[in-house]
Formats: structure tokens, sequence, C-alpha cells
């Protein structure tokens, strides 16, 4: 069975996202191809991809290698997610479907569920599906994947600390719902606006070339995880 390109791109970005392929790292088709059980023709495919998307950069004589991203570009980063975010959910509260809405307000009754519960492993997950439906409630296709690949980004520069008072993070969750059910644009865009704001102070730069070492609350150093993610589990997400 053949794997597609995009499959073996996301399990590929999702290691750069994980520290798995540090930055500068080499990447060897040959290598990836045994990594991820597959042949080199979507390896190669996806080195092109991640490279447009700007996770992999061509080197002289060292072929396709891990890009290494200075503070300049991480800090723009998150200036481009204030721009963006608000402007998503403006255009959300004018094109989303019955469909979105739904799924968005079944995110948020779970995420305050958990909130009040005390249970935090689920918020993080439950906070990027949230965040992906209303970037995609925007109906703008070009919209959603910018939005993607920052988030994607964001997640590879910083340490995302979690917010102090969860439920009221969540309480803004449905905030930005209720504007985008009203078909407010504006009301969506200004509280899209604060919460991502307050989602942003939150973050802090992981330890890596020219981005000095992130620190989790405690003032310890941020250490990524090493996970596994061969392409061809059926748990992987296409």
């Amino acid at each position: 069975m053949r794997i597609p390109a995009h499959s073996v791109c996301t399990a590929i970005r999702d290691d750069i996202v994980a520290g798995v392929h540090e930055r500068g790292a080499r990447l060897t088709e040959e290598v990836l191809a045994r990594r991820y059980g597959v042949s080199r023709v979507p390896v190669r495919e996806a080195l092109r991809t991640l490279e447009a998307e700007g996770f992999v950069v061509t080197r002289r004589h060292a072929g396709a290698c891990v890009a290494e991203p200075g503070a300049q570009e991480a800090a723009d980063l998150l200036e481009m997610r204030m721009l963006l975010e608000p402007l998503g959910a403006a255009r959300a509260a004018q094109r989303r479907t019955d469909a979105h809405l739904k799924v968005l307000r079944g995110l948020v009754r779970l995420g305050q569920e958990r909130a009040r519960q005390g249970n935090s492993d689920d918020l993080r997950s439950l906070s990027g599906w949230f965040h992906e439906t209303l970037a995609q409630a925007a109906g703008s296709p070009a919209l959603t994947s910018t939005l993607t690949q920052l988030r994607h980004k964001i997640a590879w520069m910083y340490a995302a600390e979690g917010p102090p008072d969860p439920v009221e993070y969540w309480a803004e969750h449905g905030a930005i719902v209720d504007a985008v059910a009203r078909g407010d644009g504006d009301r969506a865009r200004a509280v899209t606006a604060l919460h991502t704001e307050r989602a942003n102070a939150g973050h802090r730069l992981r330890p890596g070339p020219g981005l000095g070492a992130g620190t989790d609350r405690a003032g310890r150093t941020e250490r990524v995880r090493n996970p596994q993610h061969p392409v061809n589990m059926p748990s992987l997400r296409n």
C-alpha cells in the first residue's frame, strides 16, 4: 500500500515540532524512509512541502536540514497570530455553517466541563480543535492554511503555559462562539483579539539556536519529548 505524501509530511512535521528532528539536523531521504516505513518518493515530496512551509531548508553540500529560525522570526509569529486569529473569527461570524457552530459549541461545553473539574489533561487538545474549527469556519482556505501553519510553528518554537484560570479561559471561548453565532463580526474580532493576547503571554521560547532557553513556571528549562510517529500506523491522522 502506497502511503500518501501528505501523511508522511504530517508525520515529519509533527516530529520536527516535537523536537525529534532537532533544529539544524540533516534530513536524509533514506533514513526518513526507514523511520516512517515508506519509500523515498513520498519522503521527497514531503520535504519539498515542508521547505515551502519553512520547517526545512536545503543547504549546499548537506541537502535537506531542519530550519533554524531566530528569535525575531519567532516573535513575528505571535504578532501574525494577533492579526490573523481575530480576522478569522470575524470572517467566521459571517460565513460559518450550522455544522461549524454545532462543533464549536460542543467543544466549548466540553472544555468548560473539564476546566470546572480541574482536569487539564485534555484542555490543550480541545483548545487546538476549537481554534482549528474556528479557522475552518472562516470560509477561506488560504486563511485556514496560514493559521494552521502558524499554530504548528508556534508550537515548534514556544512552550505554552496553561492558562492561570482555565474556567475564565474557556469562558472566553464561549464568548467568541456567542459572537460568531450572532453574526457579530466586530464583537468576534474584539473578543478573539483579547483572548489571543492573553494566550500569547503564556508562551516561552524553547531552547534552540538563536532562540534562547524556554522555562516553565518553576524556572526549569523546558524539555521536548521524543515520540515516534510511524506513518503506517492506524492512529495517524491524515
